[in-house]
């Protein structure tokens, strides 16, 4: 009986082990820009997870494409990167915002090895 068990246990374990492995989800994000009726242009990015979970609630940065070189004093940054705009998805895993002036990166930030950037030469129309 202990020749059976002994292995039996050795499988169940791996098993535990493997299985955050196998219902890991990797974070997806895209992004399409509009023209609004008044001429203005706004970004909207979609996303959620390959698993089919929600992107409600995930946190998301417009960043200046280019380091920020002057004075940081009072100014908020990601990665060395002027953060434009700060947010979150909302239920609908959406995020609208009105497209800047300067080149930017949209980051969808859902944690550690969860995290997407979308650079505005990606985004289409």
């Amino acid at each position: 009986m202990r020749k059976i068990l002994i292995p039996l246990f050795a499988v169940v374990m791996i098993g535990f082990f493997l299985s955050p492995v196998a219902s890991a989800h990797t974070p997806l994000c895209s992004c399409y820009e509009e023209e609004n009726e008044d001429g203005t242009i706004t970004i909207t990015c979609e996303g959620g997870f390959s698993s089919g979970a929600s992107g409600a609630g995930v946190k998301m940065l417009i960043v200046e494409k280019e380091m920020y070189k002057d004075n940081k004093e009072g100014k908020e940054f990601y990665e060395g990167k002027l953060i434009i705009l700060k947010g979150k998805m909302n239920e609908d895993s959406e995020f609208t915002f009105k497209k800047p002036d300067a080149s930017y990166i949209v980051i969808f930030d859902a944690g550690p090895g969860h995290v997407v950037e979308v650079d505005c030469e990606d985004i289409t129309e």
